[in-house]
């Protein structure tokens, strides 16, 4: 994998991960739409694995269902692409890897609509000790600039949340 240069987005992964360390809090990333890029921005922090638990890439939905144990009921109701689907990915990856918080993303980054959803949609899940909750975005740009700004969007509100 390339690690992401974005020189804006890597200085709010560092924000975030010296107050992590400093909290002496964990976390962990469950992604889908980024496929992995969060984890490339949280890691390219020097000292990220004081704080950093690790991640789960989970595409497909059988993963979902499986490794996070997202309950089928959520992605037959709501759909991959959903607040419901987020919650239960951020939610699902925390009981797993035992971390102070979880990130998730899920959503369409295109060419095409998804679940009759549009490009641009996306939802960022994030579980921690007071609970868990998502974040709807309308992004709009391509491919890469959507993944990009989704994960800058998940660290921000992780960073909000901590105050």
């Amino acid at each position: 994998m390339v690690e992401p240069e974005n020189p804006e987005t890597q200085a709010i992964a560092a924000t975030l991960m010296a107050t992590l360390t400093v909290r002496g809090d964990t976390l962990a990333t469950a992604e889908s739409i980024t496929g992995g890029l969060l984890a490339g921005f949280l890691t390219g922090v020097p000292g990220a694995s004081a704080v950093y638990l690790g991640g789960v890439v989970s595409y497909a939905s059988a993963v979902k269902m499986d490794l996070l144990q997202i309950p089928d009921d959520v992605i037959e109701t709501d759909g991959v692409v959903s607040a419901r689907c987020a919650e239960a990915m951020a939610s699902g990856l925390r009981k797993l890897i035992g971390a102070t918080y979880a990130l998730s993303t899920t959503g369409v980054a295109g060419p095409e609509s998804q679940e009759g959803k549009p490009v641009g949609t996306v939802y960022v899940g994030l579980s921690g000790p007071d609970g868990t909750r998502s974040v709807a975005l309308d992004l709009d740009g391509d491919r890469a600039e959507i993944r990009e700004t989704t994960c800058a969007a998940a660290i921000s509100e992780l960073l909000s949340a901590l105050g």
